[in-house]
């Protein structure tokens, strides 16, 4: 378990929402004692003191359910430096040591190669690692480029690139029911299963984040990254074990079994569309292209939706659809398994026969299975529903995400050529999009979405 972790990055709103809270959560639960360093570095000229008072204010906000005396020891044992992440000497100053330590780029992603350089150079301890969050490239070609870096910085077993969403429990769950329940795995495959909807819909509009999102999109921000996670977790053939090869070695499977959009079928089964003015519950929504920091000419999509097809043998006929969107009439936030209609119902009053459903909702993080059975009309159909809500896990997403760092379990992280071969999946589409090949659809702020959808 390293005791040494250095943010790149440090004043952010990722720092601030997200790591400080892990961190005190880790402590909390004895996993990041007194040994444990925090070393803030940023472009701010801040002094060590005013980190500390600012991190205490972040974490009284963003971890209250947290006891006042872990807050105020993770505060307390922060160091921060004023560093130039691409400057090699600037970066030697912050890692300096001969303890290993993890290095966290809590940064833009356009400055990765940069940082990344510029650690190499600066030379890091025996055994540290390196953690970049999503998106890993822009593109296919500099996901590549990346990864050379990368590779000639540390082992792969030593850079994490890491996703959130794969240390929710809900997530996990998908693996737990799946493998671990004899009554699901015989069936889930395409004989049985119609259909699997993964969807990240917000209320959220923009809320100040036109910086980063106006340059990158919904297919981007979301599809390319979380979503085709969730793909691979829900399609995947059954792991040896859950150790990171055998994990990973199964998730690019599915990603390289993904059956190429291309000309026509870009067009039949990627949806884009971007939210103009209108209503979520109390509160009026502008034009996106409307809101501060946008430029329409980018034409940035704020909702998508793509229809993917796995050539394999346990997957021919299910369609697997993806989508996001922003400024959505509600938030859904799940993965649907919908399995196919038996091949005959002998019951006189059929009522609502709707096909089996199990949903894994994502946020809030439940399951539920939606049959159909006998109702108060004899022998009439009639939906019913079991549902599961879920313990609270011992650690947030982020806090299990940096113990998996600390302690060297890269089994939670994507593996370069898993990086590649998502991006290989969405370049087609992008490309396309780039083109106008696909429309632009507006949908009103509140609704749910295109029409097309």
């Amino acid at each position: 378990m390293l005791n040494r972790l250095a943010v790149f990055g440090a004043t952010g709103d990722l720092t601030a929402r997200y790591l400080l809270p892990a961190i005190a959560a880790l402590r909390a639960a004895g996993e990041a004692g007194d040994a444990f360093q925090l070393i803030a570095a940023g472009r701010e000229d801040w002094s060590a003191a005013r980190f500390r008072d600012w991190a205490a204010a972040s974490l009284a906000r963003h971890a209250g359910d947290l006891t006042a005396g872990v807050r105020d020891a993770v505060a307390a044992a922060a160091s921060y430096q004023r560093a130039d992440v691409t400057d090699p000497a600037s970066v030697r100053g912050v890692i300096a040591g001969d303890e290993p330590v993890a290095c966290y780029l809590a940064l833009p992603p356009a400055v990765f190669p940069a940082a990344v350089s510029a650690l190499h150079d600066a030379g890091l301890p025996g055994g540290s690692r390196i953690v970049l969050e999503k998106p890993f490239g822009a593109d296919l070609g500099s996901a590549i480029e990346l990864n050379r870096l990368l590779a000639a910085t540390l082992p792969e077993e030593a850079v994490f690139r890491v996703d959130h969403f794969l240390a929710m429990t809900t997530v996990q769950n998908l693996l737990g029911t799946r493998l671990a329940n004899r009554v699901f795995e015989p069936i889930w495959n395409s004989a049985h299963i119609a259909e699997v909807d993964i969807v990240w819909d917000e209320s959220l509009a923009l809320e100040g984040r036109a910086g980063y999102y106006d340059g990158v999109g919904a297919l981007k921000d979301m599809v390319q990254n979380h979503l085709l996670q969730l793909l691979c977790l829900v399609a995947m053939e059954p792991p040896i074990s859950l150790g990171e090869r055998d994990l990973r070695d199964r998730k690019v499977d599915v990603l390289r079994s993904v059956r190429p959009l291309a000309g026509q079928d870009i067009a039949r089964h990627t949806r884009r569309g971007q939210y103009t003015a209108g209503r979520i519950g109390n509160r009026d929504v502008p034009d996106y292209t409307s809101e501060d920091g946008v430029d329409p000419a980018h034409r940035t999509e704020t909702f998508a939706e793509i229809e993917l097809r796995l050539e394999n043998w346990r997957w021919p006929d299910t369609v697997f659809r993806l989508r996001t969107g922003k400024a959505m009439r509600r938030d859904r936030k799940e993965v649907a398994v919908r399995f196919r209609q038996v091949p005959h119902l002998p019951f006189p009053h059929r009522g609502d026969e709707a096909p089996n459903l199990l949903r894994f909702g994502l946020d809030p993080e439940n399951v539920s299975l939606e049959l159909t059975g006998i109702g108060p009309r004899p022998r009439a159909l009639s939906p019913m529903s079991l549902a599961a809500q879920l313990q609270p896990p011992e650690l947030p997403a982020y806090g299990q995400l940096l113990h998996s760092v600390l302690s060297g379990d890269s089994a939670l992280g994507i593996r370069g050529d898993e990086a590649e071969e998502s991006w290989r999946v969405v370049s087609p589409v992008l490309e396309a999009w780039a083109k106008d090949a696909v429309p632009l659809r507006e949908y009103p702020a509140g609704s749910d979405g295109p029409a097309a959808a």
